[in-house]
């Protein structure tokens, strides 16, 4: 990815840069997070838990700062994501926060994010 894509697409809106992700996703078969001893987490102003996921490396790279610098980007299978990461998440009542760009981010409920990257597998 080039530098100006890379910052063409962190200053899309939260909706636009959602629906990145769902394409590159299953583009590329994979979802990212941030990992050291554990997923780096955060949580929303109404007490939930979220988990930061990034469609490539390199966006979830540029979010390694501060309470998550010692955090390095980690690669999770997409299959694997909706078959086993995605139903853990809603058993432990955590939420997606897709695509923060140290701004902001999209947060949705667990079914959502399944239900739209089953839409776009489709496609397939």
């Amino acid at each position: 990815m080039n530098i100006k894509e890379f910052e063409s697409v962190l200053k899309l809106p939260r909706a636009k840069r959602y629906s990145y992700f769902i394409k590159k996703v299953v583009d590329y078969e994979e979802v990212w997070g941030l990992y050291d001893d554990g997923w780096a987490v955060s949580e929303d102003d109404d007490g939930n838990m979220l988990l930061p996921l990034w469609p490539r490396k390199e966006f979830a790279e540029f979010c390694a700062k501060h309470e998550w610098e010692n955090y390095k980007p980690k690669k999770i299978d997409l299959y694997e994501f909706m078959n086993d990461w995605l139903p853990a998440m809603k058993e432990d009542s955590l939420k997606p926060s897709i695509f923060f760009n140290n701004i902001d981010s999209i947060k949705l409920e667990i079914d959502t994010l399944l239900n739209d990257l089953n839409l776009e597998l489709e496609d397939y």
